[in-house]
């Protein structure tokens, strides 16, 4: 695979202050990755590239810098890197910091600091003791070598300390190591010891970034080689963004020295103008000026361009004050060379542009060209697949806000707390929640899963809501609001057969498939009234639904429903109801399937009274604390999010 090349961002800091005393100057450099299989290996060029950096910026410090220290940093960044994209698969982020701790004894550490998008459940052990990080949140014991695999294990045996922050959708491994020979001077005083920094500058230093290109590789096996794996490293991937910076690592440097992408903006209509979503450089220090050129002439092609390769003039210098435009190259070294510009396309319809550019040649090589334009037609498919994937996310959030409530109410005497996480697949999901007030000094809720999920899972949705509404303000009683809503949606299944069977009469008795599903959905239904003491009268339903479960101050936990059969399946079928008093301090709990079915290899969140164990737990918090306990308590049951719509209501007695 082709190396990712790294943006770096290096910054020196004042010291900060915190407990154990004052810190001196600190440098930090800062990367990106994708979370692909080349994070890892861009992860160790970066930290051997910084190290190599500060020491030619004679930091003090970087003179206790050894062989064994570079060894280690990179050995632990690998595993730190390999882990996050391994369990979170998200973009990661690594941090590389250099501090001097102060003190009456002189002492630097290296800090490293990996972070993903996706936390994962907190490491597994006793109270996590505060670690030296000043945000650490959890640190020490290590995981199960079974659960993460033993890397960390490494990193435990490398790093002065280590440990774990946990932040609102992030994640952060941290792993400190000492620096060697802190009081070192700063000019080695005699031939060994400058020996010893030659021979650590030489192992720190950054790999050279240009090699000879060998063109001859791209023969009848070299080429479909590379084509394959392209198309493996960009299929699937959901944001175009992605699938962009994918292409741009791929082309760069195995067959030019430096490419930009431009992509149409979809719905900017034909005046719209291409925006520049990445430029890659063979030499980092090449991309900004790169970019600044490209930004200030932008791409044009003729509009009969295909997708074959189109010559285009080379960039040229966007020029310094007093300078005159076009007079130097934007590239290192300031060599010129020959660029091809390829139309993007998918379906016919033009989606951008890819630029590449060879340094110090008159022409690309025929064959090379005619293996970007087989490997743009992959990024064009690729661009086009993720773009239908946008929209149709678009079009579900937009759905989906729809069918929900933009409010619920507040019930007197209650403090009610809902939590609702759609499964992250682009599609409806089919769960749907409510609060509303009735007349009659009556308050209903509604927890409901329709089976499936997409268009289909939509129909009943918006049409159970609103007929729910409509039952409960005519003063239907809960039993009755379930018999009622149970013989619509059969009346509306059976018309939908019946459609069903006319377009089959009129296909000359052809079977249609069309997608479509049973109309049929869980729900739990029920009515709560204030009482004149404190406390409310509850009464409820449960229609194929998992049971709500009820919290008594002292910790216990029962069912508050008993099962009854779905709706929409059965016609002779009346609904019964339960009545009891939820007292000050009560809590009722009322789940979806996407939180009793959550998954960890074969076993569920519920098996063995799961949930209610947890929920007994929350003896005493108030439903917003519980809510949170609940939810945490699911996401934390399996390594994976989840793969189903998480619902969750809580109903407190105040």
């Amino acid at each position: 695979m082709a190396p990712i090349p790294l943006q770096r961002d290096t910054v020196q800091r004042p010291g900060t202050t915190r407990a154990g005393g004052a810190h001196g100057p600190r440098l930090a450099s800062r990367t990106s990755l994708p979370g692909i299989p080349l994070a890892p290996s861009a992860a160790r060029r970066f930290v051997r590239a910084a190290l190599a950096e500060w020491t030619g910026l004679g930091v003090p410090a970087a003179v206790g810098f050894s062989d064994r220290l570079a060894d280690d940093a990179v050995t632990v960044t690998n595993e730190l890197v390999t882990n996050a994209v391994v369990h979170a698969g998200t973009t990661v982020d690594l941090v590389l910091r250099l501090e001097d701790e102060g003190g009456d004894e002189p002492s630097a550490a290296l800090v490293l600091e990996v972070t993903d998008h996706h936390p994962a459940r907190p490491v597994s052990g006793d109270e996590p003791e505060p670690g030296p990080e000043p945000d650490a949140a959890v640190a020490g014991e290590l995981p199960d070598p079974a659960e993460y695999g033993r890397g960390l294990q490494l990193v435990a045996t490398l790093a002065d300390s280590w440990g774990i922050t946990y932040r609102t959708g992030l994640k952060t491994v941290w792993a400190r190591l000492p620096v060697d020979d802190w009081s070192a001077p700063p000019t080695p005083p005699d031939g060994e010891a400058l020996r010893r920094g030659l021979r650590a500058a030489e192992i720190l230093a950054p790999a050279a970034r240009r090699t000879e290109r060998d063109d001859a590789v791209w023969d009848s096996r070299g080429a479909p080689a590379f084509l394959a794996e392209a198309s493996d490293l960009l299929a699937g991937q959901l944001d175009e963004d992605l699938v962009a910076a994918i292409a741009g690592q791929l082309l760069v440097p195995r067959l030019a020295d430096w490419c930009a992408i431009w992509l149409e903006t979809e719905s900017g209509g034909p005046a719209a103008e291409p925006r520049l979503a990445r430029v890659w450089h063979s030499d980092e220090t090449g991309s900004e000026p790169l970019r600044t050129a490209l930004e200030r002439a932008p791409l044009s092609l003729p509009a009969g361009a295909g997708s074959g390769p189109v010559p285009v003039p080379w960039p040229a210098h966007p020029g310094q004050p007093g300078e005159a435009e076009g007079t130097a190259s934007p590239h290192p070294g300031g060599r010129d060379g020959a660029a091809l510009a390829f139309r993007i396309t998918a379906g016919g319809r033009a989606l951008g542009t890819v630029l590449v550019g060879r340094e110090g040649v008159t022409q690309v090589p025929e064959t090379v060209a005619s293996l970007i334009e087989d490997f743009v037609r992959r990024l064009g498919l690729a661009v086009g697949a993720a773009r239908a994937y946008t929209r149709q996310a678009t079009i579900s959030r937009i759905l989906q806000r729809g069918l929900l409530p933009s409010k619920v109410a507040d019930i007197p005497g209650v403090t009610s707390s809902l939590v609702y996480e759609p499964s992250d697949d682009g599609v409806v999901g089919g769960d749907f929640y409510d609060i509303f007030p009735c007349p009659g000094d009556r308050w209903c809720f509604v927890l409901g899963d329709v089976q499936g999920s997409g268009p289909e899972a939509a129909v009943v949705t918006g049409l159970a809501r609103p007929w729910l509404r409509l039952l409960s303000r005519e003063g239907f009683g809960v039993g009755e609001v379930l018999d009622r809503l149970n013989r619509l949606l059969l009346d509306d299944a059976m018309e939908a057969a019946e459609a069903a069977a006319l377009m089959v009469a009129a296909a000359g008795g052809q079977q249609l498939h069309d997608g479509t599903q049973s109309r049929f959905l869980s729900l739990l239904y029920g009515e709560v009234v204030p009482l004149p003491g404190g406390g409310v009268r509850c009464t409820v339903a449960s229609a194929g639904h998992p049971l709500p479960l009820l919290l008594r101050p002292d910790g216990s936990v029962r069912p508050a429903a008993e099962p009854q059969v779905l709706l929409g399946v059965v016609e002779d079928v009346a609904y019964e109801s339960q009545v009891f008093d939820l007292a000050p301090g009560d809590t009722l709990l009322c789940v979806t399937d996407g939180v009793t079915e959550r998954r960890s290899g074969p076993l569920m969140f519920d098996d063995g009274d799961g949930l209610a164990r947890v929920l007994a737990g929350c003896a005493g918090l108030p439903a917003e604390a519980t809510a949170e306990k609940i939810r945490r308590a699911v996401h934390e049951f399996a390594e994976q999010p989840p793969d189903d719509d998480v619902a969750l209501l809580v109903l407190h007695a105040d």
